[in-house]
């Protein structure tokens, strides 16, 4: 498959990369700043533990984020961080107690569909009330308690929301680079089909043309030479028409070990994370016919699905190909597997298409080769 691996591999950064980059780069520093805002305020054990909670929160959301899966622990750990709040104010007298909702508010806000600047202004309204309660215990300070408990939290908390959408743009404009790439090798691979074709039927029907008017010419001087020449023709249009099938099919110099490397050069330029585990070696005479099913899945995973992982296991009888980021939504129509499923029963072996909890699995086995390929990652969710 020609799509230009040497060029892939110039692509920018992905996603998946600048999301690893931020938990090794943000992470340790932030957690160290909890644990001295934690250490500086508390007087004893336990409220060093209820601080400390806001501080977790907050961790674990920034963890879930670089994982691209907030939607599970981002209200909850609101509600932590917006507990110890109050706490913070009014039982430990510490006005650095929303340091974990300066955190969680941002990706809260960001997964909002609508009525962002709400619930912003909202939860800011929430952290200057809060901290406006300050007031009925130091009554004779209110310029200090309006300084360090209401403006200082209320404006911090405001900006760094305000900067989260500034970098959920950003990533959205990588994701739309992602997106073009993989069209971009899609269109690649339909060129590369057209060459094949043009190479196998542009000069069959060159000559045909040639030996057609040479048969015009002598139908009436040399029937002999004329029957000739429409014998070569039959002949020649009938190899055209095997080779074509066979192009159809991907057979025409398919080679299992090549079209594993191009997937992988492929998911990698699209930012999907590759893992390529062999168990046995593929048996010869399926080699072609499985490299063909690793094309067409590679196709349909960049052209169907938003996958960050993709899990490829070869073993004696067959190949399984797991990957994420499947839609929610009822298993598609796919004309290419569909063909490659009466192909693979016509050689003795199967073609398993399954859709599950936004993974999605293709595995074609021939029984009669081996053991079967395993296919428990897609259920268990394996860690690739």
């Amino acid at each position: 498959m020609d799509t230009s691996p040497s060029h892939l591999a110039h692509i920018g950064t992905t996603q998946g990369r600048l999301r690893g980059w931020n938990l090794a780069v943000f992470l340790p520093p932030l957690a160290g700043v909890g644990a001295v805002l934690v250490a500086a305020d508390a007087r004893t054990w336990w409220e060093a533990t209820v601080l400390a909670l806001g501080v977790v929160a907050a961790l674990v959301v920034l963890e879930r984020w670089t994982a691209g899966d907030t939607s599970r622990v981002v209200l909850p750990c609101l509600l932590v961080t917006a507990a110890v709040w109050p706490f913070g104010v009014l039982v430990v007298d510490s006005h650095r107690a929303f340091y974990g909702m300066t955190i969680v508010v941002p990706f809260f806000v960001a997964r909002l569909p609508r009525h962002r600047g709400a619930v912003t202004a909202g939860l800011a309204a929430y952290v200057a009330a809060v901290g406006a309660a300050k007031l009925l215990e130091s009554p004779d300070d209110v310029s200090g308690v309006l300084l360090r408990f209401v403006l200082v939290p209320t404006v911090i908390v405001v900006v760094t929301t305000c900067l989260m959408f500034a970098n959920r743009r950003f990533y959205e404009i990588i994701e739309e680079a992602r997106e073009r790439e993989a069209e971009l090798a899609v269109y690649r691979e339909r060129v590369r089909f057209a060459g094949d074709l043009h190479d196998i039927q542009g000069h069959t029907l060159h000559v045909v043309k040639l030996k057609v008017a040479l048969a015009e010419k002598l139908v009436r001087r040399d029937i002999g030479r004329v029957e000739e020449e429409l014998r070569e023709v039959h002949a020649l249009v009938s190899d055209t028409i095997a080779q074509t099938k066979q192009l159809a099919y991907a057979q025409r110099r398919l080679n299992l070990s090549v079209e594993l490397e191009n997937a992988k050069n492929l998911f990698e330029a699209a930012g999907i994370r590759v893992r390529v585990n062999r168990e046995a070696a593929v048996d010869e005479t399926v080699d072609g016919l499985l490299g063909q099913v690793l094309r067409e899945t590679t196709t349909n995973i960049l052209r169907h699905a938003q996958a960050t992982r993709v899990r490829i296991t070869l073993t004696r009888s067959g190949i399984t190909i797991v990957n994420d980021g499947a839609p929610d939504a009822p298993l598609p129509e796919l004309g290419g597997l569909a063909t490659l499923k009466e192909r693979v029963g016509d050689s003795g072996g199967g073609l398993t298409v399954e859709q599950e909890n936004g993974r999605f699995l293709t595995a074609a086995e021939f029984p009669h080769l081996g053991a079967a390929t395993p296919r428990s990652p897609a259920r268990k969710g394996d860690d690739r």
